[in-house]
């Protein structure tokens, strides 16, 4: 079975490689440290599963998994992540991933996973899979989300009217249904509450 491994993490690409490596019937033929770099490699090295992670630079782990299932089908792709947010989880299975489990999971059940999305199974981590239904789908709107996600670098209200080119009312507007909506009591927790249930992901 052939593998490509994809982590911006040189690391944790070069331990999961070398645990993957251990099992007889697993190869790893690519590594790549960018989400942009999953496709062209998988081209030249045709594997049968991909391991991606979520966030890397280039393109996000689950933009890539969409990319890859749309550019070679027969590829089944596992999420193997540090972030095992619920809107992760939920968003990855939409992009055609296969599986989605923490990178803290044991190599012996990690190795088990990748058979399993090999012989076309699904394999979601237990406790992911219960908190997804707990937090269900994300209550916000495109606009709230993209207000969210530019606003975690900071900045006035101003800088993000002037960033996302809207009038400063609409931004206070979608701030405040924001927090209205994460249940928060300031800008800071919506952030922190979104970004925990993986509502912020880059599209």
């Amino acid at each position: 079975m052939r593998l490509l491994l994809a982590d911006d993490q040189a690391l944790v690409r070069g331990a999961l490689a070398a645990l993957l490596a251990l099992e007889e019937d697993l190869t790893v033929v690519a590594e790549v440290g960018r989400g942009d770099e999953v496709v062209p490699e998988a081209r030249r090295t045709a594997p049968d599963v991909a391991l991606l992670d979520v966030e890397m630079p280039g393109l996000d782990g689950i933009a890539a998994a969409a990319a890859l299932r749309a550019a070679l089908p027969a590829c089944r792709v596992l999420m193997v992540t540090t972030f095992g947010r619920p809107g992760y989880l939920r968003r990855a299975m939409e992009a055609g991933a296969s599986g989605f489990v923490v990178k803290d999971t044991p190599a012996r059940q990690l190795a088990d996973a990748v058979r399993r999305v090999h012989a076309g199974l699904r394999v979601v981590d237990p406790t992911l899979a219960a908190e997804t239904l707990a937090a269900g789908v994300s209550p916000l709107t495109e606009r709230e989300t993209e207000v969210l996600r530019t606003a975690r670098s900071g900045g006035t209200v101003a800088d993000l009217a002037g960033a996302l080119h809207l009038s400063e009312g609409t931004i206070r507007n979608h701030l405040s249904a924001a927090i209205g909506k994460t249940g928060a009591r300031n800008r800071a927790e919506a952030i922190r509450v979104a970004e925990q249930n993986g509502w912020l992901l880059g599209e």
